[in-house]
């Protein structure tokens, strides 16, 4: 099989990754925090090491408060429910946000009445700063949730720009680096991020079961999520520790082994080279093809190896199935949840785009033969 569908969940994963997870598992996949015996105590420092270099990976210091959840969009629930919001207050989402995001505020926003607005984009598909700095003006932002990648376009967005603004209004932001981690540079102080959310199994190369969040600056959180943490345990009531409070459940430990053997073997400036090299080949050869349309960015720089597109006179669920039965590639089709940007692309007529997630075991050789299969479809379509 020929994968592309990284943007989902990178696969293969490294060796050294694979190799990690099978010796936690037969060797020390015990429950941490929950014991004093030797085995529990290691399980506790890896925990301790994987958080540190997750700090590090994003340039921030040991104060920072690093939560593990079972994924990023429980983490999300964490941060969007755990949020102190007034009664009618604004809250910014970029018109890229996965569910993850946005349907997490929806729902909270029906409980806490706050009021969700779009940040604008422009006929180039990238954020309009010019009219967003106008919206914040006119109704100042105490949150703002967004993406630094789309899982749709591979745009890179403006978050440092849309930050710093917010930033001006006293504003709570919230990064999801679910489709950038350990592949775009992520700097939490030039970037103004206070809380990111991240993931294990995408762009970091490490496994399913493990994500979390970042909370840069100590935003104060009530707890969504409650139960057994190992401490305290005659007190209903969860720790106070800043870490511990949120992290109700026993520990993935074998999924954190993944993460830590991930995190000591992402490069972030070689995984995006790589990237932008194969997307740039793929789209040049894309947009020669008459009977396609890509869907990027202006500036095609601000892009990384996710690219959307659809064929004149299929849809996109059509290709996909195609692709996978006759060609053995796997892609994804549809509307990659994620509910706001689709209706600037105007794809509904395609039920969506066709979405090759490249990652860094791809090749271009890969990539070749998506073509050729392409080509094939178009011409039995003739």
């Amino acid at each position: 099989m020929i994968y592309l569908d990284n943007a989902a969940t990178t696969f293969p994963k490294p060796v050294a990754v694979y190799d990690a997870m099978d010796k936690m598992n037969r060797e020390g996949a015990v429950n941490a925090g929950r014991g004093s015996y030797k085995l529990a105590q290691e399980a506790s420092k890896l925990i301790t090491e994987t958080k540190d270099l997750l700090r590090r990976l994003v340039y921030a210091d040991i104060s920072a408060s690093v939560v593990f959840s079972p994924s990023v969009t429980i983490a999300m629930n964490q941060i969007v429910n755990g949020l102190r919001m007034r009664e009618k207050a604004v809250i910014y989402l970029s018109p890229y946000e996965h569910n993850a995001v946005a349907r997490s505020v929806h729902e909270a926003a029906k409980k806490k009445r706050f009021i969700v607005k779009e940040i604008p984009i422009n006929s180039n598909l990238e954020i309009d700063l010019d009219k967003m700095k106008y919206e914040f003006a006119k109704d100042k932002p105490e949150a703002v949730f967004c993406t630094h990648v789309s899982n749709v376009t591979g745009y890179i967005l403006p978050v440092k720009e849309i930050f710093q603004e917010s930033k001006k209004y006293n504003c709570v932001n919230i990064l999801d680096s679910a489709q950038s981690m350990g592949l775009v540079e992520i700097h939490v102080n030039l970037m103004k991020a206070d809380i990111i959310a991240f993931t294990g199994h995408k762009t970091l190369y490490g496994p399913l079961g493990i994500g979390g969040f970042i909370n840069v600056s100590g935003v104060p959180l009530d707890v969504f999520i409650s139960g057994g943490t190992g401490s305290d345990s005659l007190n209903l009531e969860m720790p106070d520790g800043k870490e511990s409070r949120y992290e109700a459940s026993s520990c993935n430990i074998v999924a954190v082994a993944g993460l830590n053997a991930a995190l000591k073997n992402i490069d972030p400036m070689l995984c995006l080279k790589r990237e932008k090299e194969l997307s740039d080949y793929l789209i040049e050869k894309l947009s020669s093809m008459k009977e396609i349309k890509v869907y990027l960015p202006g500036n095609q720089k601000q892009h990384v190896g996710i690219v959307s597109f659809i064929v004149e006179g299929f849809n996109s669920e059509d290709i996909g199935t195609i692709l996978d039965e006759d060609f053995d590639i796997a892609v994804r089709t549809g509307y990659h949840c994620a509910p706001f940007i689709h209706k600037y692309l105007k794809d509904s007529r395609t039920l969506g785009t066709v979405r090759v997630g490249l990652g860094q075991f791809s090749t271009t050789e890969d990539i070749d033969k998506l073509l050729l299969a392409i080509t094939d479809i178009v011409r039995e379509n003739e």
